[in-house]
């Protein structure tokens, strides 16, 4: 829905509670044209219901309203005098109808001074989960996520395992655009496995529909820094369709909203105007060598020849720290290796029963298909690509059929044109053209594991409205069988070796339960 269809909804929404409640406002001692006003009817319902003003900021937070528009139907009855639970489920069942009853046909008085305390310790136990889960929906939605990393392609840096949080606001919260769903899960409700949000699920309906169904044009708070060159981020994948981890390809669309699509974290090795190219796996940004920090440890695949029969890899991996290999490819028994750093390569390469070690680098012009662009003319792979513009906003350049392929899904998905080539020409929304200017920010996310990475060499650009957030913390680290405590409140950026803040949070944690307990103690004594 654009924002001018919002409007008009909104409109039509204040027009309905006018009409259900001004009866009400006038019993509660208030002038029956409080009811149709826009937001100040809002205020003057909280006076009404004695809730304080800012439960008006509740009802107009995606996601979070639809737990506060249920609270304030109830609340209303209950301000005059319908407090059964019969009462409740009709006001939660009715979408706020019931409050038609009592404006136009039950004589109902107002309780100017009621009680806001739960008649029942069973009234008191929903009415604190039912805030937990306000709290915790706004913390999750604009201000920190909870993120456990899937996959090994930031190995070394980042483990799998590893449980994050990571902050919406450095880059700016952004705003839900799916308006009605699930608070605090993603896509998907676990144990049921059924979405947890409107959608239509005809195929041939898929790239409208999701626009359609009560969707936010897309809003993001300001945040307070910019996304730095090999930060790590994370981000909704934007050519979407891991439905399986194994299932890939960047050709579909499942027509996602963005905020549903799958999320991922990776390193931004290239920002909006860079100029970035691949040389043998590695990243060559403005025609230099990009510097990665002290923290990321480059990962790249070995073909290992062994000396004797007597070679145990799954040893090896363990021994020299390498994070994976996937066992013999030749009758030669040679070894695929395919993660070592250039730490475990300077030890593993003396290895009394090692006769040599190769690194698996595809050669320059040897083209991948998998790789962006997915287009005959450009012979680029993991380990030779580019070089390759990242689109920044407010820039133009020069398209022809060429290059048409490097920025066609930024012109048509992300930045919702209508592109057609007729012969030699070239047609953006109708009209034919020659150049195009970039509407937001581009970024090129890939992952320290080069060899072992569905990365942006895969899918392309990144756009700035897919971004979620910056990892800043390591809550907890799990290695599958046992916790690595050394992970543990430790920070995921900065240079030199993490340091681990478990022991002074536990003293804090400690402290803060022990002051509180005395200054309760000291209370109840006075």
């Amino acid at each position: 829905m654009t924002w001018i269809q919002w409007f008009i909804l909104i409109l039509i929404i204040q027009v309905i509670h006018g009409l259900g409640t001004w009866k009400l406002y006038i019993k509660a001692g208030r002038q029956a044209w409080e009811a149709f006003i826009p937001l100040y009817n809002a205020v003057i319902l909280m006076k009404i219901l004695n809730r304080p003003w800012w439960w008006v900021i509740l009802l107009f937070l995606p996601i979070v309203n639809l737990i506060m528009f249920p609270v304030v139907w109830v609340e209303t009855a209950r301000s005059f005098g319908k407090n059964s639970t019969f009462d409740t489920a009709l006001a939660i069942i009715t979408l706020g109808f019931y409050n038609y009853y009592l404006n136009y046909l039950d004589d109902v008085k107002y309780i100017e001074n009621r009680s806001l305390q739960p008649k029942s310790s069973g009234g008191d136990w929903v009415s604190s989960i039912l805030f937990a889960i306000v709290a915790a929906t706004i913390v999750h939605t604009y201000f920190m996520q909870p993120f456990t990393i899937p996959s090994s392609s930031l190995e070394k840096s980042l483990l799998v395992g590893d449980f994050l949080f990571v902050s919406k606001f450095h880059y700016g919260a952004r705003v839900p655009m799916t308006t009605v769903g699930a608070p605090m899960v993603h896509d998907t409700i676990p144990v049921i496995n059924k979405k947890s949000y409107l959608f239509n699920d005809h195929f041939e309906e898929r790239k409208t529909s999701w626009k359609n169904k009560l969707q936010l044009p897309y809003l993001r708070f300001p945040g307070f820094e910019k996304i730095d060159r090999n930060e790590i981020v994370v981000f909704n994948q934007p050519a979407d369709t891991l439905l399986d981890m194994n299932d890939f390809n960047p050709k579909r669309n499942y027509y996602k909203p963005i905020d549903k699509k799958t999320n991922l974290v990776k390193r931004c090795v290239g920002i909006a105007g860079d100029t970035l190219e691949v040389r043998d796996g590695y990243v060559y940004i403005n025609g230099k060598k990009n510097e990665l920090p002290d923290r990321a440890h480059l990962q790249f695949s070995y073909l290992v020849q062994p000396k004797t029969n007597q070679f145990n890899p799954q040893f090896i991996k363990d021994r020299y720290d390498i994070t994976d290999y996937f066992g013999i490819i030749n009758p030669n028994n040679t070894y695929y290796f395919s993660a070592i750093s250039d730490e475990a390569l300077a030890k593993f390469k003396n290895h009394p029963n090692v006769t040599s070690i190769s690194p698996n680098i595809k050669i320059k012009g040897e083209r991948d298909p998998s790789i962006f662009p997915h287009d005959s003319n450009y012979n680029w792979n993991v380990d030779q690509f580019g070089p390759l513009y990242i689109p920044e906003e407010g820039k133009t350049i020069t398209i022809n059929l060429e290059n048409l392929p490097l920025y066609k899904r930024v012109i048509t998905e992300y930045e919702d044109n209508i592109l057609q080539v007729k012969g030699n020409q070239i047609l953006i929304n109708g009209n034919v053209t020659n150049t195009y200017t970039f509407k937001q920010n581009y970024y090129w996310m890939m992952g320290d594991n080069r060899h072992n990475s569905i990365d942006a060499r895969r899918w392309g650009f990144v756009p700035f409205d897919h971004v979620v957030g910056k990892p800043v913390f390591i809550w907890m680290s799990w290695d599958g069988k046992s916790p690595r405590w050394e992970r543990f409140f430790t920070t995921v950026s900065g240079s030199g070796k993490a340091t681990s803040y478990l022991i002074p949070f536990l003293v804090l944690l400690f402290g803060w339960m022990g002051f509180n307990s005395w200054r309760k103690r000291k209370k109840q004594s006075e």
